[in-house]
């Protein structure tokens, strides 16, 4: 997995992943443009997208309606250091479940990918590189 991250100008960047590009943007209020989600948002987007897709996978195979599925996720920003902390996935279905199935989805929505990412955190190396000084 590779995207790539481009500086656009004043607090835009291009985010690209395959053939697909996200703008990645700041409100007005800090000096953007608002012409597409914050560094945060994204994150979150992700773990939403991740836990939307597990769910609705498992009422597919279960001959299910996945159709109208919803999650929404919602976080607390904290300091020291800054953060997203307190992040709660709501899983939204779109047709009464009895237990068994319900408690399905709850499992394939703790298979989340990024979820389990959270879970059990990844090593992250940064490297910096810059032409030589001259």
């Amino acid at each position: 997995m590779e995207v790539t991250v481009s500086h656009l100008g004043a607090v835009q960047f291009e985010i690209k992943a395959r053939r697909h590009t996200v703008v990645c943007d700041q409100p007005v209020e800090g000096h953007g443009f608002d012409e597409g989600m914050t560094p945060p948002e994204l994150f979150l987007a992700s773990l939403g997208a991740c836990a939307a897709y597990y769910a609705a996978d498992f009422l597919r195979q279960k001959n299910l309606a996945a159709e109208g599925t919803r999650v929404k996720v919602v976080a607390d920003k904290v300091m020291n250091p800054p953060r997203i902390d307190n992040i709660r996935i709501e899983v939204e279905l779109p047709l009464a479940l009895d237990e068994r199935n319900r408690e399905g989805v709850d499992r394939a929505v703790h298979r989340c990918l990024i979820h389990n990412t959270l879970m059990n955190p990844p090593k992250v190396e940064i490297a910096v590189h810059a032409p030589a000084a001259v």
